[in-house]
């Protein structure tokens, strides 16, 4: 790395430090705007107009000190989850000590996608996860609890299976999760959900390109081919140092890490480890190309994934598998660019409303 380089990205996480210390403080404000003022003639329309922008951009978290709960049940059941969640592989993995838990079908830890614990703004953050549900689900055509989308977790990004309602790694997540969400009001929004959304490309992300920038700034740690870093050469359930970004131990085809928009967006914010969406490292143009190389690669497929969602319409327009209904290749909607999708997907739903999936009865 040149020393320029250098100093922006010793700058980038000094600052993004101090900003996630104050993001992390307990007992911080929810935000400017958190007591509304009460509208003039006190109309109930007003009110909640008022309140509607008051919970519009939460940007400072207020996340209880979880090492400071009690050394009760509820108390170790949540550091449970966090455990859960930062050492999947260990409670949960193929390899985990109980086989009656090995819900996960490859040795990948929550953390990986989720990170600091699921603390870290543009880092796929779970701050709001137990506000957001339960919720309906244009994958599934359905209403989903907290514990459904897990499971979906489970069975996409740790190429699993879904976990029973009452298995402990399920409640303990399930009470971190939710102990997360504590201070936040229903369907809050927060300043840094996501993984950004840096700006699109008007050519299609090109994976030739992007092995360029994986050799100079990714090769390192998920090595030359995308197998990562175990923790423990003889023991897999130690999980990952470096995860695998493609291969038998990596995510399936149907996890949201697959789609070019959020694995584009999460490097650009994330990577090299370290580094923060305040000063990237990566011009998002590369970032799309690298993405555009790792989505390229070989990794386990799951099956039904043409039964996902049942309205074709609100197919997200990088999902890199059929059918779609707008009438791109999929080659266009795995690499983009996705401009001309996304105007055909309007112009279809101003004219049909909705086009029914056929392989869905």
């Amino acid at each position: 790395m040149q020393q320029g380089t250098g100093r922006r990205v010793a700058a980038g996480s000094l600052l993004a430090g101090l900003i996630l210390v104050g993001a992390f403080t307990s007992g911080a404000a929810l935000g400017q705007q958190a007591t509304p003022t009460p509208p003039a003639g006190g109309s109930a329309a007003g009110l909640a107009a008022s309140l509607a922008s008051a919970n519009a951009r939460i940007a400072v978290w207020d996340i209880p000190d979880i090492d400071l709960l009690p050394d009760d049940e509820e108390g170790r059941l949540v550091r449970y989850g966090r455990s859960v969640l930062e050492a999947s592989a260990r409670h949960m993995g193929p390899d985990a000590a109980d086989p009656a838990q090995r819900f996960a079908g490859n040795n990948l830890a929550c953390v990986n996608c989720h990170l600091d614990a699921g603390r870290k703004k543009f880092g796929l953050p779970l701050v709001a996860a137990a506000a957001d549900y339960p919720r309906y689900s244009t994958r599934s055509g359905e209403m989903a609890d907290l514990a459904d989308r897990i499971d979906s977790c489970m069975t996409r990004s740790m190429n699993g299976r879904a976990m029973p309602r009452d298995a402990r790694p399920m409640r303990a997540l399930l009470a971190y999760l939710t102990l997360l969400s504590s201070a936040l009001p229903k369907d809050a929004k927060i300043e840094g959900a996501g993984a950004g959304a840096i700006p699109p490309l008007e050519r299609p992300a090109d994976p030739v390109r992007g092995a360029v920038v994986y050799a100079q700034t990714c090769v390192a740690c998920h090595r030359a081919g995308g197998e990562g870093l175990r923790r423990n050469a003889a023991d897999a359930s130690f999980g990952y140092g470096v995860p695998p970004l493609w291969g038998p131990d990596s995510f399936n085809d149907g996890a949201g890490m697959n789609r070019l928009v959020t694995i584009a967006n999460f490097v650009h914010d994330n990577m090299p480890n370290g580094v923060s969406w305040v000063m990237p490292v990566l011009a998002p143009e590369e970032a799309w190309d690298v993405a555009a190389y790792v989505v390229s690669q070989n990794r386990p497929h799951r099956d039904g994934l043409d039964r996902d969602f049942p309205d074709l319409l609100d197919k997200p327009v990088d999902t890199p598998y059929g059918p779609y209904a707008d009438g791109f290749s999929q080659a266009q909607h795995k690499y983009g660019p996705f401009g001309p999708i996304r105007a055909e997907i309007a112009r279809l739903k101003a004219d049909k409303g909705r086009v029914p999936n056929p392989n869905v009865q």
